[in-house]
């Protein structure tokens, strides 16, 4: 336990210092920039000011994003209500339809029926459900074809199982270990926090989530949920 804290709060200083890095690269430029202006022999009061009220604007705006990430890992204990998975995918999919055309893709629900009752925070799920409905979007774009996500709800006597399988290239091995991990991200603008966030939801409700490479093409991201005590 020890190990595992000291490896979580080093990748977490470590992707901190990555988000702050840029702001505060900025500062310091337009630091400089309003000591020279004020060093002139005729100081540039006038456009100094605006200089420190960029420096305003970015520390603030570096604040804001720190608090964001914070909030994201808070443990609160969830809100929970008794439903089922289907309605709560059905309810959310006009959404991930939108997210789908957006990209000139589709998104598929397969949901066996009945399945059993979850105690759950909707809207948290929701968030999973959503984020990893994204990613597969994101995933299937990078492909000659237009991306196809089918979403899978199914259940055992102990779980409900949500799967969400896109059409994209699949996982490469080497990121297997880093996929869920903070501020990691295998895109460009990516914040690194969806899948880590989708990972905290999931065990605050005693749940597992992971994720498969498919025989045919693609990846399948899953989660799975205990059942309500009747």
């Amino acid at each position: 336990m020890e190990i595992a804290r000291a490896s979580a709060l080093a990748e977490m200083a470590s992707g901190v210092a990555h988000e702050l890095n840029q702001p505060l690269g900025a500062i310091a430029t337009f630091s400089q920039a309003g000591e020279r202006m004020l060093s002139r022999p005729d100081p540039m009061v006038k456009q100094a000011l605006d200089v420190f009220r960029q420096i305003n604007l970015v520390a603030l705006g570096a604040g804001e994003g720190i608090q964001r990430i914070r909030r994201l890992f808070e443990r609160v204990s969830p809100q929970r209500t008794r439903c089922q998975l289907p309605e709560l995918t059905a309810e959310l999919l006009p959404i991930l339809d939108i997210l789908a055309l957006r990209a000139k893709g589709s998104v598929r629900v397969d949901a066996a029926s009945p399945v059993p009752d979850l105690l759950i925070d909707r809207l948290r799920i929701q968030h999973v459900l959503f984020a990893l409905v994204q990613n597969a979007i994101d995933a299937g774009a990078q492909m000659p074809a237009p991306p196809s996500v089918r979403i899978d709800i199914s259940a055992d006597r102990y779980s409900v199982e949500t799967g969400v399988t896109d059409s994209g290239p699949g996982v490469p091995e080497e990121l297997h270990a880093q996929l869920f991990k903070p501020f990691f991200s295998t895109k460009p603008h990516g914040t690194g926090l969806g899948l880590a966030s989708s990972r905290a939801i999931i065990e605050s409700h005693e749940g597992i989530i992971g994720f498969n490479n498919v025989a045919a093409g693609g990846s399948r991201f899953w989660f799975r949920l205990p059942i309500a005590a009747s």
